[in-house]
């Protein structure tokens, strides 16, 4: 079995709807309870057994590569200070035989512009790109999502593309997908096109966050072209694939965010904010007594 060993993360976007917070640090560093959206996305890599992750970078994007570098004055302080959880966490942000490559997008052009940068140092092997955005909570599945395809990978030898059902008034927000079903969680796409129109969109079931592409999708970078909205879609690439080769949607166990919108992002943030160990059971009480004072004011109001 061919090994999925790299793993793309395309983290140059400007993060625009989060401004003013993203002026100065990548929208990717923005914490879930307490670790940034990009670590939770690196960690999900791991756990599918990756060793190289290929950040693709902008301007502003420095945090990224700090945060998953060694940390000199700030192990020396808690080391000093006897502060050895802090240290261990710390120290483990990161595995020790994994490698981080950072390659600097020279311009905003989209997804498959990205994808394109990391061709250098993918080759021709199948690589995984992870978009931190999407952020997968797998707590009650059995597997992390990016672990799933790769396995599924492991089986079918193709292109793996993580698919949901969204509302047919979201489908301008998305790739959209036309398939038929081929196993238990995989379809066979027979069509892709980038951000339809309600009323022209094939169907519902839309490309998420979460990619195993096969590396011939590099053997006719022309097919990466502009396409919608001026920019170089990924979707484009993933079409002209399809035409020699079998490109598969995967219907993944677990839960998404869209932490690329701000209620997303705070949805998660609530979401992980009661199952953390440190923050589950007070936050857990808060959000009880602000929901009862929220009834009650309405309550007052109504009389």
């Amino acid at each position: 079995m061919t090994r999925i060993r790299k793993a793309v993360f395309p983290v140059a976007g400007l993060g625009s709807r989060f401004l003013p917070a993203t002026k100065a640090q990548p929208k990717e560093m923005l914490p879930i309870v307490d670790k940034p959206l990009i670590q939770y996305a690196v960690e999900e890599a791991v756990a599918a057994g990756i060793t190289e992750m290929i950040f693709i970078t902008g301007r502003n994007k420095r945090a990224i590569e700090d945060h998953f570098d060694k940390a000199y004055e700030l192990e020396a302080e808690l080391e000093a200070h006897n502060k050895q959880a802090l240290l261990d966490l710390v120290r483990q942000v990161i595995p020790k035989n994994v490698t981080c490559i950072y390659i600097r997008q020279s311009a905003p052009l989209g997804l498959g512009h990205a994808v394109l940068c990391a061709r250098p140092v993918v080759g021709d092997e199948p690589f995984a790109v992870l978009l931190a955005d999407d952020f997968m909570d797998t707590s009650g599945a059995t597997r992390p999502v990016l672990a799933q395809m790769t396995e599924a990978y492991g089986d079918e030898k193709c292109s793996l593309l993580a698919v949901q059902d969204v509302p047919r008034a979201h489908t301008r927000q998305y790739g959209i997908v036309s398939a038929t079903p081929h196993k238990p969680r995989l379809e066979l796409v027979s069509g892709i096109v980038e951000k339809p129109q309600p009323e022209e969109a094939p169907s519902t079931p839309a490309v998420v966050g979460r990619y195993v592409l096969s590396g011939a999708i590099f053997k006719h970078p022309e097919n990466l072209g502009l396409g919608a909205g001026g920019e170089i879609q990924l979707t484009d690439g993933i079409a002209a694939l399809m035409q020699v080769e079998r490109v598969l949607a995967y219907r993944y166990d677990g839960q998404r965010y869209d932490c690329g919108s701000k209620l997303g992002y705070l949805q998660a943030t609530a979401a992980m904010g009661l199952k953390h160990p440190e923050t589950g059971e007070g936050f857990r009480a808060f959000l009880k007594e602000l929901a009862a004072d929220m009834t009650r004011e309405n309550g007052h109001g109504g009389t």
